[in-house]
């Protein structure tokens, strides 16, 4: 991956001569970013890496309103702070420029940008990378780096284990179904879970099930409302159409936000509340 380097707008600045034990050093378990270089005198304060998460990245403002969208992928976040002993710290302006820069040198995008954050996008080898950079008046910055792509499924539905929940507790959460961000289209990737619900279903002749869409908070409670509904009812199609299941089996219903396992004020819990349940009717 070809890393772009950061540097300083204008005159460079001087390093000051100082003593390597008066240096503050990097958190032990960061590194830099292959995508990007440091600024001069900076050293990393804190980090994270992820395998897997989403991140809302600012594109646009409405009515005052900041305008996201969703990213999903290997995430990164890195954060940056000035040697104590610099003589001179960049401003919140400078620090922004030079990634701007850096990032339209290689052919990348600024989506968005505002008095101390902005939004780029670089394509290397294939791949997207969006970027959000944070700045502070104290010269301290950091940025979050989400590698688009998708999730690598590691646990698989089964219909047995439907079967099991639904004799247990009346119903079944289903993970293995994924959509298109804000829609009711079904990925193609759903298409082994789909195949095991219809397996329970014909295992079962008497069985009925009403399938239940779940979302988390985000957005409107009548959008999510009917989001849910409409993948519900996606569901219920894919399974009647693909796989000769009775449409009289199968009821459709959409629970939007209003019955969480998980509470929403983490990635993973909203990962956990969108959902689709069999119900057994």
């Amino acid at each position: 991956m070809k890393r772009i380097l950061i540097g300083f707008l204008g005159a460079a600045m001087l390093l000051a001569t100082i003593g390597a034990a008066s240096q503050q050093k990097d958190d032990p378990k960061c590194k830099d970013h292959p995508l990007f270089t440091r600024m001069p005198t900076y050293w990393i304060h804190h980090c994270d890496e992820r395998q897997f998460d989403a991140h809302e990245f600012v594109v646009g403002m409405d009515k005052g309103k900041a305008v996201t969208e969703r990213v999903e992928g290997h995430l990164w976040k890195v954060f940056y702070y000035p040697q104590a002993t610099a003589k001179e710290k960049p401003s919140e302006l400078q620090i922004l420029r030079n990634f701007e820069n850096a990032v339209k040198s290689i052919g990348g995008t600024v989506v968005w940008t505002g008095k101390s954050r902005a939004t780029f996008k670089v394509l290397q080898s294939g791949q997207e990378f969006w970027v959000d950079l944070t700045t502070e008046f104290t010269g301290k910055h950091g940025f979050t780096i989400v590698k688009k792509e998708g999730m690598t499924q590691d646990i698989q539905a089964n219909a047995e284990v439907f079967r099991n929940d639904l004799r247990a507790t009346g119903h079944a959460a289903v993970y293995g179904i994924l959509f298109d961000t804000d829609s009711a289209a079904i990925k193609p990737e759903s298409a082994g879970t789909i195949s095991e619900i219809a397996t329970l279903l014909k295992a079962d002749p008497g069985l009925k099930i009403f399938v239940v869409g779940h979302t988390d908070n985000t957005g409107g409670v009548d959008h999510n409302l009917q989001l849910s509904h409409s993948r519900a009812q996606s569901v219920k199609q894919a399974l009647v159409k693909d796989h000769g299941i009775a449409p009289e089996r199968l009821k459709a219903f959409g629970c939007g936000p209003f019955a969480p396992v998980a509470p929403n004020t983490s990635e993973d819990g909203r990962a956990k509340n969108r959902r689709v349940e069999l119900v057994a009717q």
